[in-house]
């Protein structure tokens, strides 16, 4: 799915972080081993090749990840996320906040969070500081995980009412055709 033009660098980093993941439509998982992990950086800019990127390295980039994809399904509504599924993943998201510290760089035209530190917890601080720089600007609840189980890809929700739940339509045809088919399966078995 192609991110929409009026998408900042800070959103797209985000959704280029959580749509890593693999689901059951052909996606295949990008932070499966250390070096997809430092493919995926080193083709973003946010990591030097040199640098050695180990198994646990991707390990917390699917953590990471995980929670922000938890959060985002929250954003969409989904009524499967309990809220104590909700709950850890924010306390995972506070953790990390401490574990790959940002730091604020103020010059003349801007002010801006970095990532505090270089390497692997470079990376995923400058993940953590496009959150919080997408927050900042008030389009934090606008980047959504699609509530279609198998899916769960981010996007950014353009509707007015900011009510989208699915990152397609073909996403929403989807929930509505397994609700039917529950629905009549039910019926049928009365």
């Amino acid at each position: 799915m192609e991110i929409p033009q009026w998408t900042d660098d800070a959103a797209a980093l985000v959704l280029s972080f959580v749509n890593t993941r693999a689901d059951g439509a052909g996606r295949v998982e990008m932070f499966g081993t250390a070096a997809e992990f430092a493919d995926w950086a080193i083709q973003r800019g946010l990591l030097d090749a040199a640098t050695v990127v180990t198994d646990s390295d991707a390990v917390a980039a699917r953590e990471l990840r995980d929670a922000l994809v938890t959060t985002l399904l929250t954003h969409s509504g989904d009524p499967d996320i309990a809220d104590a599924q909700a709950i850890a993943a924010e306390r995972y998201l506070r953790q990390a906040g401490v574990r790959y510290p940002l730091t604020t760089v103020v010059t003349a035209q801007t002010a801006q969070l970095l990532a505090g530190s270089t390497g692997v917890p470079g990376v995923l601080g400058s993940v953590l500081a496009a959150v919080t720089e997408t927050a900042q600007r008030g389009d934090w609840m606008r980047i959504k995980a699609c509530c279609n189980p198998p899916c769960h890809f981010g996007f950014i929700d353009r509707t007015r009412n900011r009510a989208a739940r699915y990152c397609s339509p073909g996403c929403g045809s989807q929930v509505s055709m397994r609700a039917l088919r529950q629905r009549r399966k039910q019926a049928d078995s009365l």
